[in-house]
């Protein structure tokens, strides 16, 4: 299998392509939702809400923070996370702007 080769493609076409990635897996979604549910930083009831294993929950948190839609702050012997508002809104224009694009009617398209 050969590699991408993102640098035949812009900057805003890897982009989006990176945030798709990101939310392509239900399990990072409800990582997601439940942080927006509880609008406040959470330290350890992933596990218990998503209902998947710890290293699982710990690999899916590593993706998200790793593109930086969360952000984690050590607290004790614990890490806890909250969405980080400012890459959100920067992420939702782009796929906004992505996502609106409108189609133009041609006559002789299939």
């Amino acid at each position: 299998m050969g590699l991408t080769k993102t640098e035949i493609f812009t900057a805003q076409q890897n982009e989006i392509s990176l945030f798709a990635k990101v939310l392509g897996h239900p399990a990072r979604v409800a990582i997601l939702q439940h942080l927006f549910k509880i609008n406040s930083c959470v330290c350890g009831d992933l596990v218990n809400e998503i209902g998947l294993a710890q290293p699982t929950i710990s690999q899916h948190l590593k993706e998200l923070k790793h593109l930086g839609l969360i952000k984690g702050n050590v607290e004790g012997t614990s890490v806890c996370y909250c969405i980080n508002k400012e890459n959100w809104t920067a992420m939702k224009t782009v796929m906004n702007n992505f996502l609106n694009q409108d189609l133009i009617e041609k006559e002789n398209c299939c």
